[in-house]
């Protein structure tokens, strides 16, 4: 059999718990590094491959469909190569529900994990900037990535932390059909489709936002591409990046992920 049938993969899900509940700090955090710049890459990525369709109304939404077939390759590395993704370690509570291990230890990996994320992904996007790649497209690209950072920092409460939700619900189904699938082009399928998505949808993810906003805020020390397409960064600050962004989309993350994929896959497969 080329798949695991849902138990087995809830057995797979759980029984991984054991190494993020009791792992070494400094792993989790290196291996949190590299899902943080693994993410990173792939929103850097998608956002080349778009930026100049998703600033046309016009072709607004091929824009998306193209960062959505591009971004996926962050969660293949992820998944393929070995990393720490909070995200996707939202799945610890089918192991928690197994008592492989305690509420205190799930978090303490959400805590290094999501350090490391945001350490990486930061590394990324300041190398990005640092190195001028966000020129090309005469600007726009640097433009563009401004414009995304500004949009994600306006979002109400209530709306980034439902979009949190619905991000890693597909999030976490990725991992779940990617561990059901037995050869790796049948993992690189379950997260592409899962992934592009949420892409295309405009959902939030916590880890990608490591991303996207950061490198908006370094980019916003421009000010020809500020004016390119006469953007309004007043609301573009770090404060608003952690409270009005990171918050709501890390709680709408667990629940998204732990609740409606980890909680509700236990319950009807252990019940």
């Amino acid at each position: 059999m080329n798949v695991l049938t849902t138990k087995e993969i809830l057995e797979k899900v759980s029984a991984s718990g054991d190494f993020k509940a009791t792992a070494p700090v400094w792993k989790l955090f290196l291996l949190g590094i590299l899902a943080g710049a693994y993410i990173a890459f792939g929103a850097y990525a998608s956002t080349v491959a778009s930026f100049n369709l998703v600033a046309d109304p016009a072709t607004f939404g091929l824009g998306k469909l193209v960062a959505g077939a591009v971004f996926p390759v962050g969660l293949m590395m992820v998944v393929l190569c070995g990393a720490e993704l909070f995200t996707g370690n939202c799945l610890m509570f089918t192991g928690l529900y197994d008592k492989r291990f305690g509420a205190g230890a799930m978090l303490r990996n959400w805590l290094i994990v999501y350090a490391g994320n945001l350490a990486g992904a930061l590394f990324i996007a300041a190398m990005v900037n640092y190195t001028g790649l966000l020129a090309n497209g005469a600007g726009l690209l640097g433009a563009i990535t401004i414009k995304t950072a500004i949009g994600k920092c306006g979002l109400d409460f209530g709306k980034a932390f439902v979009l949190g939700i619905f991000c890693n619900w597909l999030v976490c189904l990725a991992i779940w059909m990617a561990t059901g699938a037995q050869v790796a082009i049948g993992k690189m399928f379950a997260i592409w489709f899962c992934i592009g998505l949420f892409i295309v949808a405009g959902f939030e993810h916590s880890v990608a936002n490591m991303y996207f906003i950061p490198s908006g805020l370094f980019a916003s020390g421009n000010a020809e591409w500020v004016q390119m397409l006469d953007l309004d960064i007043s609301g573009l600050t770090w404060g608003n990046f952690f409270i009005k962004n990171l918050l709501p989309v890390t709680l709408g993350n667990i629940v998204g992920g732990g609740l409606f994929v980890g909680t509700f896959y236990w319950l009807t497969n252990r019940k």
